[in-house]
């Protein structure tokens, strides 16, 4: 039997919560799972080019002792060289672990369905578990608990804004979503978030106002209005986003020892103004660092629970 991280609506608060502590031993322990993985292989799919998720894949299962094999966009064609299920089962015979960034979601499920080893989401159009939970690592470390906090996220409704919303409901932080019209985070995350969020405590709030998004907000979080793929309409949402940007005046709102989040790459004078990423409030370089630290806590929980 074998576990997969697609979504962060597969687990439960609890288990986000063995996340979190597995990743703060891994990160101030790093030596004590040193050959956790040796002797293993994970290939890592990339549809996409990355700077973070790349590096951070491959160095995290080298520290663990394992060996990962990059397999770049000419590598792998999913789908059009050789159907995605065909893909899944012969690398089930050579590797045990695959990470894949993608743009369709359909791929990672389709990889995760057909795969006999564990297969991580490294990214895909509907979800991005691994940044949020890292995100979440990174709040930890600044706040401590989750109860009583506030993220404001602001920007597009995209893979990062869903998987925050199921991360956020799940651990009983609220959260509170600024998008323009039309560009509202997806239906079923939404649904998905408050259904858990009236568990935990943790409130829900969508709204169009910036504004009304940070105020007494804890965190701040953005994220780039032009995704990879979205090229094609750069003009249109530059247009559609004009006002969201996080500046100081917006920040003048949040709380006084708000932290501000970025999961990068980001465009200073768009999405965020130069001042606030490079200021003393910003804490977007830990969030990149502790993408390494949560991805090896989800590789050895996934192994684990694989062997258990």
């Amino acid at each position: 039997m074998k576990r997969d991280f697609i979504s962060l609506k597969d687990f439960s608060s609890q288990e986000l919560l063995n996340l979190l502590s597995l990743a703060k031993q891994l990160k101030h322990n790093p030596r004590q799972t040193s050959d956790y993985l040796r002797g293993k292989s994970f290939a890592l799919i990339f549809q996409k080019p990355s700077n973070r998720t790349r590096v951070s894949f491959e160095t995290g299962i080298f520290q663990l002792g394992g060996n990962p094999i990059y397999l770049a966009p000419d590598d792998i064609s999913l789908g059009k060289r050789e159907p995605t299920a065909d893909i899944a089962k012969t690398l089930s015979r050579y590797v045990d672990g695959i990470v894949a960034r993608v743009f369709s979601h359909r791929d990672i499920v389709d990889l995760a369905t057909c795969s006999t080893v564990p297969v991580i989401n490294g990214l895909s159009d509907r979800s991005h578990p691994c940044q949020a939970m890292a995100d979440m690592f990174t709040i930890q470390e600044n706040f401590r608990s989750f109860s009583g906090l506030k993220l404001a996220y602001i920007g597009d409704g995209n893979n990062m804004t869903n998987s925050l919303l199921i991360a956020s409901a799940k651990l009983g932080m609220s959260m509170a979503v600024a998008t323009p019209m039309g560009y509202e985070a997806n239906g079923d995350y939404v649904k998905a978030a408050r259904e858990c969020a009236a568990k935990t405590g943790a409130m829900i709030t969508l709204t169009n106002s910036p504004q009304e998004a940070v105020l007494g907000a804890n965190v701040v979080y953005t994220d780039t209005w032009v995704s990879m793929g979205q090229e094609e309409e750069a003009a249109k949402r530059l247009k559609d986003f004009a006002g969201y940007q996080v500046d100081e005046k917006l920040l003048s709102l949040a709380d006084k020892n708000h932290i501000f989040m970025h999961c990068l790459p980001a465009h200073r004078g768009q999405e965020v103004s130069g001042p606030v990423i490079d200021g003393p409030r910003s804490v977007v370089f830990d969030e990149a660092e502790n993408r390494l630290h949560m991805q090896k806590a989800i590789m050895v929980f996934l192994y684990t629970f694989k062997h258990s």
